[in-house]
């Protein structure tokens, strides 16, 4: 044993441990240059390859899924739109079937009056004027008002 312990101290058997470690270290370092190029070769293209296909695969049907989906959105904007619709006209309906509401559309928009009342209409100003323009019409026989309405409309055009 002693002459173990000797030879291990020795400075040729240090010398070759360290050329053994630094050789081990050498080696390492190659295999792992090694190995990070041969990463990026073969299975990297392969799977670049694979991906690119996938998404050009998946391109038209997410597409499709996407513009779908918007559709459907479309569709129950109206949906919904069509449903306010006809509440709206069943309040409508309901109203009018309520003698008093409809007593009071007939007096504002057919403006009649219950006897005894009087009626008054109150005449735009500016639709006075235009209508005393037109007086000169009432005057001619009606085929010369047409004729006079078709030369203005040709007029019109050019």
């Amino acid at each position: 044993m002693a002459v173990k312990d000797r030879d291990r101290f020795s400075t040729a058997t240090r010398i070759r441990l360290l050329g053994e470690q630094t050789a081990a270290r050498v080696y390492r370092s190659q295999t792992k240059r090694q190995a990070r190029r041969s990463r990026l070769t073969g299975r990297a293209a392969l799977l670049a390859l694979v991906l690119c296909s996938l998404i050009v695969a998946l391109a038209y049907p997410i597409r499709q899924y996407v513009s779908q989906r918007a559709e459907i959105a479309d569709l129950q904007r109206e949906q919904e739109q069509a449903r306010q619709r006809v509440e709206q006209l069943r309040d409508l309906k309901a109203r009018w079937q309520d003698d008093a509401y409809a007593e009071q559309q007939i007096r504002q928009r057919l403006h009649y009056v219950m006897p005894g009342e009087t009626g008054f209409i109150v005449v735009d100003p500016g639709a006075a004027q235009q209508s005393r323009a037109d007086l000169g019409a009432a005057d001619r026989p009606w085929y010369s008002n047409v004729w006079d309405g078709v030369d203005k409309s040709d007029a019109s055009d050019q």
